[in-house]
């Protein structure tokens, strides 16, 4: 099974067919994939100005998707590589007992599913590094009342995500997940007035 790497190269061979060139970066995904393989794609998409559906699209705006995954991927490499050191430091020093951070690290799957959006179709808007550096500031600064994507309070606790987790916050403006150890406790009880509110103004 072809790595990360290998599969980039793929994109960027200008011998290879346009349709061979967008299946490697679709397979890219498989390997890193932020939001969600198809939230992901449909962000790249947006960004780069690439139709989803598209089979045979421009091959600059592939690579353009690609490198942002590549820009993101590396945010992602470079925090689990301190990630790593910080817990070997601790664990030396006799901490055993996991954060919130380890259990936030435990769930992303190696690089897939680190900021789930609850739609493929709701994604936020910067550039896939940028939100992956916002969240990894969140995590390892402690709750705060605002998604710590978008900055927005419009917060909605759902009982209907499709993958894990099955249940939790999810900002109604930019549609990540929000994971729960990066909201105070007044704001995961706002998420779910809000959630009620919803519910009964669409009654």
């Amino acid at each position: 099974m072809a790595g990360f790497r290998a599969l980039a190269r793929e994109v960027r061979n200008p011998r290879n067919t346009i349709a061979l060139r967008r299946t490697s970066l679709r397979k890219c995904l498989e390997r890193f994939a932020p939001y969600g393989h198809r939230a992901t794609w449909q962000h790249l998409c947006a960004r780069a100005g690439l139709s989803p559906d598209d089979r045979a699209p421009d091959p600059e705006l592939l690579i353009s998707a690609l490198e942002e995954l590549e820009e993101a991927r590396e945010v992602w490499l470079a925090y689990e590589v301190e990630f790593a050191g910080r817990r070997r430091r601790e664990k030396h020093d006799g901490i055993r007992q996991p954060s919130a951070v380890d259990d936030w690290h435990r769930n992303t799957w190696g690089g897939c599913d680190i900021v789930p959006c609850a739609s493929p179709t709701l994604f936020p808007s910067a550039r896939l590094a940028e939100v992956l550096r916002r969240m990894i500031t969140a995590m390892e600064s402690g709750p705060g009342d605002a998604c710590p994507v978008c900055s927005q309070e419009r917060i909605e606790w759902r009982t209907d995500l499709e993958r894990y987790p099955l249940a939790g916050p999810v900002c109604t403006d930019c549609g990540i997940v929000v994971p729960v150890p990066v909201l105070t406790a007044g704001a995961l009880a706002a998420t779910r007035r809000y959630a009620y509110a919803a519910r009964y103004a669409a009654v």
